[in-house]
């Protein structure tokens, strides 16, 4: 057995050479004078070495505590050489365990679940609203008031909805670091009762139809980019979902038949259960009026070289933000007062009033989603050539005192 003074004295010579303490355990001193702790053991009948560190860093206390722990480790099965090599990669991971690449991580583990436009709205929804500010941040280090700091900040842009959905996909990446051994806390879980409560109801929506006129007008007469200002004049006129509309690639467009102007949105971009997105008796038909087909027509002047019908002004092979068309409506002067996704209780309360007969007709239009697959299939083509009937009167009713589209950016338009 060794002792604190034997170590202290021991000299280095020519060649380097050993001091036994047991179990495995001696003193390695090198010929320019090193003293190092190392251990010799063996597994599977083979001889391995585990440095301890040098000596007097690692005390000759130390140096045996981490013996025994070692010979503990080999009467479990443990290789306490290769259980300190884990050790180390996991706190070098640990190290550079961002938010925003364990996030990135779990994204592509997830994607494959998912359909494309709903993992692309999670990818995209973290890099505009968290990965500038916590992503560069080390996951371990990110607290509840880091979260909430940020999750308030999207809450001040009136996105309550959008900051409850943002909290719930970083709580989904803190639990995939717990469960992969790089985080130990939730903090997106801890802060969820403190966030802004929905409001309950309806979103904001005008139902008259001379104040649906003016909205159209107001946002003509509001400066915005000319697609954004074209996807709200389509919405308007189509009613089909926001989220639906500004993800639509041109070749869905360029598959409308001028003759018969119906455009076809396949059941993966509907807002339907994962299982029923690959059923085309699910694909929605919706008649496009003249004024939509003369929309698209100058739409395509402005963006038909690219792929998407409406994309992002930054990042050309991504779709518009799906708030660019409610901060138009915001600037117009609508706030709280019409939303994109309200153009659907526009049309429907409108409708419903001067046609209650077709109340079924006006239903099909705004896709609901049917309860069968049978259901599905009769209602995609139901009541068609009423539905285009429909779908025109719609348009002549709102178009009323409003420019063409191919005078839109023409000239400058006064808001009524």
């Amino acid at each position: 057995m060794l002792t604190d003074v034997q170590i202290r004295k021991a000299k280095p010579s020519e060649k380097p050479y050993r001091l036994p303490d047991g179990g495995g355990l001696h003193l390695f001193i090198t010929a320019a004078g090193g003293k190092l702790w190392r251990m010799r053991y063996e597994v599977a009948g083979k001889e391995k070495l585990l440095s301890f560190g040098p000596y007097p860093d690692v005390t000759l206390a130390e140096a045996r505590e981490r013996r025994d722990e070692s010979r503990r480790m080999l009467r479990q099965g443990i290789d306490p050489s290769m259980a300190k090599k884990k050790a180390k990669l996991l706190q070098a991971r640990s190290a550079v365990a961002t938010f925003e690449g364990i996030a990135r991580e779990w994204h592509a583990q997830n994607e494959k679940s998912w359909t494309p436009t709903h993992a692309g709205d999670v990818i995209r929804s973290l890099e505009r609203d968290v990965f500038p500010t916590i992503g560069a941040t080390p996951i371990r280090e990110i607290d509840a008031a880091g979260v909430l700091g940020l999750l308030r900040a999207i809450e001040a842009r009136q996105a309550i909805e959008t900051a409850r959905r943002l909290r719930q996909r970083m709580s989904a990446v803190f639990v995939f670091a717990i469960a992969s051994g790089r985080a130990e806390a939730d903090p997106a879980a801890i802060v969820q009762n403190a966030l802004a409560p929905l409001k309950k109801g309806r979103q904001p929506a005008v139902t008259d139809l001379e104040k649906a006129r003016e909205v159209l007008r107001a946002a003509d007469a509001t400066p915005a980019h000319p697609a954004t200002k074209l996807a709200l004049r389509i919405l308007a006129l189509t009613a089909v979902r926001p989220g639906a509309l500004i993800t639509t690639p041109w070749a869905e467009f360029d598959a409308i038949e001028a003759s018969d102007p119906l455009w076809r949105i396949p059941a993966e971009r509907m807002k339907l259960r994962l299982h029923m997105k690959d059923d085309e008796a699910r694909d929605h038909l919706a008649p496009m009026s003249r004024q939509a087909m003369e929309a698209i027509a100058e739409l395509r002047r402005i963006t038909g070289r690219g792929p998407l019908a409406f994309p992002n002004t930054r990042h050309s092979h991504r779709p518009m933000s799906g708030n660019a068309i409610g901060y138009l409506l915001n600037r117009a002067g609508y706030h709280h007062r019409h939303v994109p996704h309200g153009w659907r209780a526009t049309f429907s309360t409108i409708m419903n009033e001067r046609f209650p007969a077709d109340r079924a007709v006006i239903d099909f239009m705004l896709a609901h989603v049917p309860g069968n697959k049978v259901e599905a299939a009769y209602n995609r083509s139901a009541h068609l050539a009423r539905r285009k009937e429909l779908a025109q009167i719609w348009a002549d009713l709102l178009m009323v005192d409003q420019l063409p589209a191919e005078e839109l950016f023409s000239r400058p338009r006064k808001s009524a």
